[in-house]
């Protein structure tokens, strides 16, 4: 019976993905964009995939201006920038054309060390988990992604 998410899953093309909880109580995941790994946070409330300002060479991403203010984590009228047609490997699931929104991750990964957790790249959000039609098992600890052919 345990197995049977994955089973159904499987059948419908799902890929499955290891998620690794941390002192605080987030998931992490591994995932590559633009050919490099990256650490982050899988975060449902976020509505935006983000990565921080200072990953923007890193991941090789082309910034451009933006008129958007970030908020979260306690933090709010953040500068963005986007970066667009990017791609995102997570596991064996890939999508491509993604558009991040860059921001100063400090406030994230100061709490994040602060609780012995290791600080992030940046955060997995609602776009990017939409795209990938996400089912993530809590108890399991398992992401699942669908690739959508386009």
């Amino acid at each position: 019976m345990e197995n049977a998410l994955w089973e159904f899953l499987l059948k419908k093309e799902y890929k499955k993905v290891k998620l690794r909880l941390t002192k605080t109580n987030h998931f992490e995941v591994k995932a590559t964009i633009n050919g490099v790994k990256g650490l982050f946070i899988l975060d449902t409330g976020a509505s935006n995939s983000c990565i921080g300002f200072e990953d923007v060479t890193l991941f090789k991403l082309n910034a451009k201006p933006s008129n958007i203010k970030a908020a979260g984590a306690g933090a709010i009228d953040m500068l963005t920038q986007t970066a667009s047609k990017n791609t995102i490997k997570i596991g064996n699931w890939k999508s491509s054309n993604v558009t991040l929104v860059l921001f100063d991750l400090t406030h994230v990964n100061t709490a994040l060390t602060m609780h012995n957790a290791k600080p992030v790249n940046g955060i997995i959000g609602a776009d990017v988990l939409k795209k990938g039609k996400a089912i993530i098992d809590y108890n399991k600890k398992y992401l699942y992604l669908k690739n959508v052919i386009k």
